[in-house]
């Protein structure tokens, strides 16, 4: 009798499946929503550096990026290793922080301008003999980002300090300057952490081999 009656009312039976529809839908964009939010949680949420597993990894790209350095530009080896273990450490990073881009984007920034630095020493000649008044320019912008930087509270200051210290902090805000800064010092704990034990490895392998 129930079926008679749906089936003799088209409209309620197009009203009840738009609404399932529309149930439907609305369940399947509140699951999407989730697993976005879920996505960017796992992206935004800070690394655990003092942790075992953490330095493993960094500890592995570390000796891959030591291998690379063997077949070096002719830099000196002391600044070579020094980079390979920042770019390592930024690796590790996975971008999600300003430091790590910037070390990441350094590196880019290092290549091109070695390319282009004959180029821009004789611009500066150039333009050193055509004003020679540079060096006088120059000396006074200095001053007053001097006075400046004295006419700021203390606090303000050993931020600007921090910034600079802390890559990809420039002339950022407090927070995102202490929020990096927090990070970065942890991060660079766990390379230091890494490199000591890389170092005892190294030379119990290095006397062993002497025997």
């Amino acid at each position: 009798m129930s079926s008679s009656l749906m089936s003799a009312n088209p409209a309620l039976n197009s009203g009840r499946s738009s609404t399932r529809r529309r149930n439907k839908k609305k369940i399947q964009s509140h699951a999407i929503a989730e697993n976005l939010s879920s996505n960017d949680q796992h992206q935004n949420s800070p690394i655990e550096w003092k942790s075992d597993a953490q330095q493993q990894i960094y500890s592995s790209k570390l000796l891959q990026a030591l291998r690379q350095v063997r077949n070096g530009d002719g830099s000196p080896a002391p600044k070579r290793v020094h980079e390979a273990a920042d770019r390592a450490l930024a690796t590790t990073a996975k971008g999600r922080t300003r430091w790590s881009r910037a070390i990441l984007t350094n590196r880019l920034k290092l290549k091109f301008m070695k390319k282009n630095n004959i180029v821009k020493r004789q611009r500066k000649v150039m333009t050193s003999i055509s004003t020679g008044n540079s060096r006088s320019q120059r000396k006074s912008k200095v001053k007053i980002l001097r006075l400046k930087s004295k006419s700021l509270p203390a606090f303000q200051r050993k931020v600007r300090v921090l910034s600079r210290l802390v890559p990809g902090c420039r002339k950022q805000p407090m927070p995102v300057v202490l929020e990096e800064a927090t990070d970065y010092i942890a991060a660079l704990e766990m390379q230091v952490r890494a490199m000591s034990a890389l170092a005892e490895l190294l030379s119990v392998s290095g006397s062993s081999s002497s025997h």
